[in-house]
């Protein structure tokens, strides 16, 4: 497994070391406080603890623009499986965490689902065009590498699965929340499978690279009244689409 890993990182560009001669102040990653405002927000981040020194410094960031692609055979299957919903508002998104049987199978490895979450508007880009949302499922793989799946999510009809998360979406930051509802993260994938993949980095501190993404090239549809309530908590919860540099997105189609 970790020679395919190996050969796929290679394919796509290895992860550079950060800069030896590059020292970065701060707190403790576990102390310091981060958002998306001008004094706490990205530009910031690696500024504001000496473990976040990847969100200035790495060379495999995200989010990307989505363009120019190379169109590749590539490999994925979901095994969703329906669960509780619990809730949380952690002061940067809407999360709900996961149970660990719900799987993706990507490059022909086994990802556990660990949790998804929102932001505002979409981090991806497609060849300029930023989305209402993005939905971010976030995998990991009994080694620990990670895997996250983007779903786009643009204004149009309601959606009723995610109407069955806003219903109980916690207004306030606090602790996660059991909620009584059950919903297959499945019902929040597009029906058409194509989708972009590329290596890269977690969005949010401590931005950790080599993270294996997958995002679904077509959008799930929110009416204007559901992406207006999770506006109304987070406005602007996006990180700013990042160098490609020495790197190349592949498509399934």
């Amino acid at each position: 497994m970790h020679d395919r890993r190996s050969a796929i990182r290679m394919a796509f560009g290895a992860t550079a070391a950060l800069c030896p001669l590059c020292s970065v102040g701060g707190a403790r990653a576990e102390d310091a406080k981060w958002g998306y405002d001008s004094k706490d927000g990205p530009a910031a981040w690696a500024k504001l603890s000496r473990e976040w020194r990847a969100c200035y410094w790495g060379t495999q960031q995200s989010p990307l623009d989505l363009k120019d692609t190379i169109k590749a055979e590539l490999d994925l299957s979901i095994a969703y499986r329906p669960m509780p919903v619990r809730i949380v508002n952690n002061g940067h998104t809407i999360e709900i965490k996961c149970p660990p049987d719900s799987l993706a199978r990507i490059n022909g490895e086994h990802y556990h689902l660990i949790q998804y979450h929102f932001h505002r508007p979409s981090e991806h880009v497609v060849a300029g065009h930023r989305f209402d949302m993005e939905l971010h499922l976030v995998h990991r793989h009994a080694d620990g590498h990670l895997a996250v799946i983007g779903v786009f999510i643009r204004q149009g009809a309601a959606n009723a699965a995610l109407q069955s998360l806003w219903s109980v979406m916690p207004t306030e930051p606090g602790d996660e929340k059991e909620t009584g509802v059950r919903l297959d993260p499945a019902q929040l994938l597009p029906p058409n499978a194509t989708y972009y993949r590329y290596f890269c980095s977690l969005t949010t501190p401590p931005c950790t690279e080599d993270v294996l993404w997958t995002v679904f090239k077509e959008p799930i549809d929110a009416s204007e009244a559901q992406i207006n309530q999770f506006a109304q908590l987070y406005p602007d919860n996006s990180r700013p689409t990042q160098k490609l540099r020495r790197r190349f997105v592949l498509s399934s189609g």
